[in-house]
């Protein structure tokens, strides 16, 4: 089984989110609303089947990437979160928190070796893309 299988996204803090979402969107195209922007694409082994990515910009006070000190947060899709957070566990990584269940899929945290909080995201893109499709009207 496949432990990571593609960025869900990429999330750092910023003076005024709303006036980095709005520079990202003049100057880049990005579409974006309160949250950043979402990217859609295809699965490779099953090209029907769409997915998504997300760029976030969070407040510069945010406390949602803590216990790290640092500016960003990786967020990784994952196929099977409980599974991977058994797998890591054994090879001495804990979870940070509480595992997270939304309709949109399951979220967990670890920290990586130099204090980077990762966030791993078990999707249900069925429902991320309803979310975002009810946001957007």
């Amino acid at each position: 089984m496949k432990k990571v299988t593609s960025i869900g996204g990429i999330f750092f803090k910023c003076k005024e989110p709303q006036k980095m979402n709005d520079w990202y969107h003049k100057h880049l195209g990005f579409e974006t609303d309160a949250y950043g922007s979402n990217f859609e694409w295809r699965h490779a082994d099953n090209p029907e089947k769409k997915g998504f990515s997300v760029w976030g910009t969070f407040k510069e006070s945010t406390d949602y990437f803590q216990p790290s000190d640092k500016q960003f947060m990786f967020n990784f899709r994952v196929e099977n979160l409980e599974w991977l957070l058994d797998e890591l566990k054994k090879e001495g990584i804990e979870q940070i928190g509480e595992t997270q269940i939304f309709d949109y899929g399951k979220f967990a945290h670890i920290m990586d070796l130099e204090g980077n909080k990762i966030e791993l995201w078990e999707p249900v893109d069925e429902e991320y893309e309803k979310m975002l499709t009810s946001t957007t009207k």
